[in-house]
């Protein structure tokens, strides 16, 4: 098959998939998605050919018949289907590590040792099999703890459950999913913010600052929502606030044994003036994935160099310092048991920034109807954070959708990072 542009296979949903398809078609590829969930198909089929997992358990045949250059997952879970080894062994670049590399987000006790290893501050934790272990620990060791599943990955028995009392981690013990297990994880406070960077050719490339509202209402309460509901983003190769620094640069052994190649996010807790590791994450995340492409000046070359191991170069664009990023909910979230009706989502006027589809559906008459709890993420890029912030709420004003709602206060607190 002859093609004159590389070609790109997403491998993801929703807004995310979306938005990585449409930066690479304007930045001169074709490109392609890989459906890998049952939902969040309507944005990804709007910028691109789409594959459903469903129609096709094995995209391995799929991406030797398109010739795809390059691999784009914006989850972990791929690396643990039936077909992973004949994927790997294909040789097509993948923007994500692989083998080993993986361990560091998908097993958290893991992160831990490595941690410890490398001199870097990690919270209190412990992995208990059973609710009998979990409360011995607790009674033993008295604090609050946020509680997840030991592997991280769609779909756990534990969604993140972050307790601010003793009593409070009590109560939830008597009420999780033991079937992997629980990782306990000492609560630091709420000074919480991210770093991402690229690992590439044996080095760290430090690229923007990140901060996620976790809580799914405004004034950061209500439970910690399964997605953010909210994030800013801020350019920083120069790691103004030390996250990379403290939490990412002593890993750059390991990183080079493990042959480590493309993102990794680190989310972290300041307490008492110090950073504490909350999580790794070895891709770019909802929140900050969505800006950060619009943020650099060459974002398929910057992807592509960083999937093949090469020396980075990572410019970005004059005016693009600065993200945020806004989520429309829809019914009931985030309590996503609640049955969601089909409800009209209607664009009021011009729009001038990005606004990625999620669990939306095309209707009748050209219509788009509501088919979950998230409608779309607004992703605004501006020269100061200021104008990024009231540029995502002009926008995200102008959809409607009865019952849907979204933070209205992104941006007065959190940040800067280490601010409660």
């Amino acid at each position: 098959m002859k093609k004159d542009k590389p070609r790109i296979m997403v491998f993801g949903i929703g807004s995310f998939a979306a938005s990585a398809m449409r930066v690479f078609a304007e930045d001169g590829a074709e490109v392609f998605c890989y459906l890998t969930r049952e939902y969040g198909h309507y944005g990804p089929s709007q910028e691109g050919k789409t594959f459903y997992y469903k129609d096709e358990p094995n995209p391995c045949k799929i991406l030797k018949e398109l010739k795809i250059d390059m691999v784009f997952p914006m989850s972990i879970n791929w690396h643990q289907e039936v077909w992973t080894e004949e994927f790997l062994q294909m040789g097509i670049p993948v923007f994500s590590p692989v083998y080993d590399a993986m361990l560091l987000e998908r097993d958290r006790d893991f992160a831990r040792k490595l941690c410890k290893k490398h001199g870097i501050p990690f919270p209190r934790s412990h992995v208990a099999k059973n609710r009998l272990e979990a409360l011995e620990y607790v009674n033993a060791h008295p604090k609050p703890y946020v509680i997840k599943n030991p592997l991280c990955r769609p779909g756990s028995p534990v969604h993140t459950i972050v307790s601010e009392t003793v009593r409070d981690t009590k109560s939830w013990l008597e009420n999780v999913n033991y079937a992997e297990g629980v990782f306990l994880q000492e609560y630091m406070g709420r000074r919480e913010a991210g770093h991402i960077a690229f690992i590439s050719n044996g080095e760290i490339y430090p690229v923007v600052t990140n901060q996620e509202y976790k809580r799914a209402f405004d004034g950061n309460m209500g439970p910690v929502a399964g997605a953010p509901l909210g994030g800013l983003v801020e350019k920083d190769p120069g790691d103004k606030y030390g996250l990379c620094r403290d939490l990412i640069q002593p890993l750059l052994p390991w990183f080079r044994e493990t042959n480590f190649n493309g993102p990794v996010q680190v989310t972290a807790a300041k307490r008492d003036g110090k950073w504490y590791v909350l999580e790794y994450n070895v891709r770019t995340g909802v929140t900050a994935g969505l800006p950060l492409l619009r943020m650099l000046k060459d974002p398929l070359k910057t992807v592509m160099d960083t999937a093949v191991n090469k020396k980075l170069n990572i410019e970005y664009v004059k005016g693009h310092e600065y993200a945020c990023v806004l989520t429309l909910a829809g019914w009931g979230y985030p309590y996503t048991k609640i049955s969601a009706p089909y409800l009209t989502v209607q664009v009021n006027g011009q729009t001038d920034c990005d606004i990625w589809w999620n669990e939306v559906e095309g209707g009748a008459n050209g219509q788009m109807l509501m088919s979950g709890h998230r409608i779309a993420d607004i992703a605004a890029v501006s020269d100061s954070m200021d104008n990024a912030i009231r540029i995502a709420y002009d926008n995200i004003k102008k959809i409607y959708c009865l019952s849907s709602y979204y933070r209205l206060d992104v941006g007065q607190s959190l940040w800067p990072p280490g601010r409660d």
